[in-house]
């Protein structure tokens, strides 16, 4: 395992959109939250700890298949542009990079392997998160993943662990299993049919929870929500990754039965908030990133219904990262005011969509 300032060009697999269900469910993770035994927890524990803990971290890293080969990011060894990056890319939590745009916690790092699909999150809100994202639907395969990632670490390292409660956290209500599983989803259908209220309330009665784009704390946008499981104890790994599993083919089923009524009943005005949301995207001059995602909502259903011949989901995809401001910083190589972000991100998306057109023509 390297240690790195600039960033591996990694982590952007899921956005090939070939797992399943790709065009309603954009991607799947699963974390494990994990504390080292006989070590303060993170709200205790001293800067001389949290240095301890990465170095012990970091070398059972490297004596592991998985990351091995990988890269070591310390936090305050990035620069801001590159910490948020790493945000864009949903790589890493607020809390790592410094919420709110401060200094990030002390001898914070993420570890990530190959390809960027696996990492570990060190000295966040617990001393290790594991986590594996993978495309569309596949809750069980990002499992198996960071399973393996955790076995291998478990040869070397010593956690936290109770007989009775499982695996200790700094939150309480991570304790036991420490699993966190999600997926992000697009649901335009039910919120147009309006029926994405009583989903939500039912998926919240049954143990599981819905957040933003982002996670916890962030804001609804796009009609994008991360739907993961509210509890981790009294439940196996596998008994809570397939109660995820089921709940969320549900919720699917409802969003494609909601997208037929729409086609079925209201034909005329979706083609038309289609095209309107695809011709705003493809030909704007100036847009601002929340208009994008609004938008991008539209033009996703209209590929999803089959009203846009020639796009695909992975342009799509492109486009939610992309056009992110750090993201943008990059490709311009220089810092961008508002309106210059603006007009470069309509640029950009302009060429991306004009590329499309060219795989497969729109009319």
């Amino acid at each position: 395992m390297k240690d790195a300032t600039t960033l591996p060009d990694t982590g952007l697999e899921w956005l090939d959109a070939d797992g399943p269900n790709a065009d309603i469910v954009l991607s799947t993770r699963v974390r494990l939250a994990r504390n080292l035994e006989d070590h303060r927890f993170a709200a205790q524990i001293d800067e001389e700890g949290r240095q301890a803990i990465l170095t012990m971290v970091r070398d059972a890293a490297r004596q592991t298949r998985l990351l091995g080969g990988g890269t070591a990011l310390p936090m305050h060894g990035l620069t801001p542009a590159n910490r948020q990056l790493l945000l864009e890319k949903h790589l890493v939590s607020r809390e790592l990079v410094g919420d709110e745009g401060g200094a990030p916690p002390a001898h914070a790092a993420l570890l990530l392997a190959p390809g960027g699909s696996l990492g570990v999150m060190v000295n966040e809100e617990d001393h290790l998160r594991l986590q594996c994202f993978v495309s569309g639907f596949s809750p069980h395969e990002a499992w198996r993943g960071v399973n393996s990632l955790d076995e291998e670490l478990t040869e070397h390292l010593r956690y936290a662990f109770h007989p009775e409660f499982g695996f200790l956290t700094s939150c309480p209500t991570n304790v036991g299993t420490g699993l966190r599983a999600s997926v992000l989803v697009h649901l335009p259908g039910l919120v147009l049919t309006r029926e994405i209220s009583k989903v939500l309330q039912g998926i919240s009665q049954v143990g599981l929870t819905f957040r933003g784009l982002y996670g916890e704390g962030s804001e609804m946008i796009g009609n994008f929500f991360q739907i993961s499981n509210q509890t981790t104890l009294g439940k196996s790994e596998e008994e809570l990754i397939d109660h995820l599993r089921r709940i969320v083919e549900q919720v699917v089923r409802y969003e494609t039965q909601a997208r037929a009524v729409l086609l079925r009943d209201a034909r005329t005005v979706i083609e038309d908030k289609v095209w309107r949301a695809y011709g705003l995207m493809r030909y704007a001059r100036s847009i601002s990133f929340d208009e994008v995602m609004n938008l991008l909502s539209g033009v996703r259903l209209g590929l999803g219904l089959k009203l846009l011949p020639g796009l695909r989901v992975y342009t799509l995809n492109q486009i939610m990262i992309f056009a992110q401001s750090a993201h943008l910083e990059k490709m311009a190589g220089n810092s961008l005011s508002g309106d210059d972000a603006d007009t470069c991100r309509a640029s950009y998306i302009r060429r991306l969509l004009s590329q499309d057109e060219l795989v497969g023509g729109t009319d």
